[in-house]
């Protein structure tokens, strides 16, 4: 078996274990692997446009917002965006800064039709830290995964 092979199985076992109803969930080191080595995988990135330019993006990466800063309003035309984006058959990952957001646009994408919609667990800034502060305990960051900052 592949390493993607074994990361597809294991991230729809771990959703299959916590009752998720979407496809897997996969660490940020996972989600690296299979979008190095799946050819049709997307990772989309459903943080705020304020957090890609201040925080950093994955390279590559699709950009659909969940929500809006400032006022964090749900983003109306999300669906519409990620269809035009990403073939309701393909892997989709999706991406914010500690895995809710995410969580919310996979079991929305799961929803619709996206048969292989997963979550990017403890996104892209992590956990808070014992101090609250984000960046330093998980995430895609800390993991030293590739990413620019704007």
């Amino acid at each position: 078996m592949s390493e993607a092979n074994a990361i597809l199985e294991n991230a729809r076992s771990r959703a299959g274990t916590q009752g998720l109803p979407y496809a897997g969930v996969v660490t940020p080191t996972e989600a690296w692997t299979l979008f190095q080595a799946l050819p049709s995988v997307h990772i989309v990135d459903v943080r705020t446009n304020a957090e890609w330019q201040w925080v950093g993006v994955v390279p590559n990466t699709d950009l659909i917002e969940w929500k809006s800063y400032p006022g964090m309003a749900n983003n109306p035309n999300f669906l519409t965006q990620l269809k035009t984006l990403v073939d309701p058959e393909a892997v989709v990952m999706f991406l914010c800064r500690s895995g809710a957001r995410s969580h919310d646009a996979a079991v929305l994408a799961a929803q619709h039709g996206y048969t292989a919609a997963m979550n990017i667990l403890e996104g892209f800034e992590g956990d808070k830290d014992s101090d609250g502060h984000r960046g330093s305990k998980n995430g895609w960051k800390v993991a030293e995964l590739p990413w620019t900052q704007g």
